[in-house]
C-alpha cells in the first residue's frame, strides 16, 4: 500500500525537498488514496477493467471501496474479513499499538532514521497487541490453554501464550517499518465507507457488480455482524447479486490466511459462476 515500506512511497521514503526520510512530515493518508494509487498502476498497464478486485481485512476496504470509486472498472469485488467502518474496539486497539510506538523514547517523534536509534520496545509490544488481535478465543484455548513453559514463579513470562506473544513481537518488529504501521493503521480508522452520503444505501447504490462478502464466526478485529451488515446494506441498496458467506474456523482474524480450503472454495465458486455468467451473456 501507499505509506508502507515493501516498494510504495512511505515515511521511510527520502524526501526530495530535504534528501533525507519524510518520517513523519510525510501527509496523512486514506484507504481511498490506496485505492487511488492502485488504479493509476492498473491504468499504467493499460488494464481497462479487472475481472475481480479481492482484498482482505485492509484489502477488503480496498476492494469493496474500489467498486464504489471506479464502478465501469470492476467487475465484481471479494471483500474478506473486512467492514464498512471499523467498529470502537478495533479503533482503540489499534491506538493502543500506535501509542506503544510513540512512547517508545526512540521513535525520536518519527525522526529516528538518521539518529541511530529504532523503536523496538515500542513495535514488539505493537506487534504483540496485534497479534492478539488476530486471533480467537477457541483458538487460544486449543493451542496454548494454560500450559506452561516456565514453572518458576516470577514476574517474567510463564505461560506459552505470554511466549508465544513475545516471540511475535521480537520477530516482527524490525521487519516493518513503524512509521508505515502508524500510517497504514490510522487510515483503517478513519476509514468509513458510507461517509458524505445521507446514508448507507446512497453509497452503496453505486456498486452494483457482483459481490462476495466473507467473514470468520470467530474474528474479534471484524466480527462477523460487521461483514453480514455489509451484504444487508448492498442488497437494500439495490444489488440482486450479492452472496454472503460464513466460516466456520477457528483462526479468527487470520482466517483468510489460514483456512485455504475454505476461502478457496467459497472464490472458486463465486468466480467460476461469475465468468460462466459472462460467457453466456456473450454468446447470447
Amino acid at each position: 500500500h501507499l505509506g508502507g515500506c515493501y516498494g510504495s512511497t512511505g515515511p521511510s521514503s527520502i524526501n526530495p525537498a530535504t534528501s533525507k526520510p519524510y518520517g513523519t512530515s510525510f501527509p496523512m493518508l486514506s484507504v481511498e488514496d490506496f485505492v487511488r494509487a492502485q488504479f493509476q498502476l492498473i491504468k499504467h498497464l493499460g488494464i481497462n477493467k479487472l475481472h475481480a478486485s479481492i482484498g482482505s481485512s485492509l484489502g477488503g476496504m480496498c476492494s469493496i471501496l474500489s467498486a464504489l470509486l471506479y464502478p465501469e472498472n470492476v467487475g465484481r469485488v471479494v471483500t474478506i474479513s473486512s467492514c464498512m467502518a471499523p467498529y470502537p474496539t478495533a479503533i482503540a486497539l489499534r491506538y493502543l499499538r500506535r501509542k506503544m510506538i510513540m512512547t517508545d523514547p526512540n521513535w525520536e517523534h518519527g525522526h529516528y532514521y538518521d539518529k541511530g536509534v529504532y523503536p523496538l520496545d515500542g513495535m514488539c509490544i505493537a506487534r504483540e497487541i496485534g497479534s492478539l488481535t488476530y486471533r480467537s478465543v477457541p483458538e487460544c484455548l486449543e493451542r496454548f490453554g494454560l500450559r506452561r513453559f516456565n514453572d518458576t514463579i516470577q514476574l517474567t513470562p510463564t505461560f506459552e501464550i505470554e511466549s508465544y506473544l513475545q516471540n511475535e513481537g521480537l520477530t516482527y518488529a524490525k521487519k516493518y517499518d513503524p512509521n508505515s504501521l502508524l500510517y497504514i493503521s490510522k487510515a483503517i480508522d478513519l476509514f468509513n465507507l458510507t461517509e458524505g452520503y445521507d446514508n448507507p444505501t446512497d453509497a452503496l447504490s453505486k456498486i452494483q457488480c457482483p459481490v462476495l462478502v466473507l467473514g470468520a464466526q470467530t474474528d474479534i478485529l471484524y466480527p462477523i455482524w460487521q461483514q453480514k451488515q455489509l451484504a444487508e446494506e448492498l442488497i437494500k441498496s439495490g444489488n440482486s447479486s450479492v452472496t454472503f458467506f460464513e466460516l466456520n474456523s477457528i483462526f479468527g482474524h487470520d482466517t483468510f490466511l489460514l483456512d485455504v480450503n475454505g476461502v478457496s472454495t467459497a472464490l472458486e465458486g463465486f468466480l467460476e459462476i461469475s465468468a460462466l455468467s459472462i460467457e453466456e451473456k456473450t454468446q447470447t
